[in-house]
């Protein structure tokens, strides 16, 4: 998944991605304060938070420090769905981008030719 200007650096000694020079959009929690999990958190647009709760807590979190911001916590380790984490993240960075990254973003997914099966056609 590629997002425009999106920049991994180490912040408070995990892997940590920005839209830009701007702000985070997604942030490893490997296994953070002695938690059970490798998760990922995520700012959301308001409401998705309680929503993704809601629905699957097993999977879902409230993480420390930036849930009260509406962010959320999504546990890897335990064979997540790998196109709803990616769908997450985009969600993620379409929060905090700017909007001309925004658009960036939005016009390279409707450039993006749909994928192809792998395996052969027959005739």
């Amino acid at each position: 998944m590629a997002l425009p200007d999106a920049n991994e650096k180490l912040s408070h000694g995990e892997p940590t991605w920005f839209a830009g020079k701007g702000k985070v959009f997604a942030m490893l929690d490997d296994h953070h304060h002695g938690a059970a999990h490798l998760a990922v958190w995520l700012p959301q647009p308001f409401g998705a938070q309680e929503a993704l709760i809601g629905s699957d807590p097993e999977r879902f979190f409230r993480p420390p420090y930036v849930g009260v911001s509406g962010w959320v916590g999504v546990v890897l380790d335990t064979g997540p769905d790998w196109d709803a984490v990616a769908a997450l993240v985009r969600e993620a960075y379409l929060t905090v981008a700017t909007p001309k990254l925004r658009k960036l973003a939005v016009a390279a997914v409707a450039a993006k030719p749909p994928a192809r099966s792998s395996s052969p056609r027959r005739a």
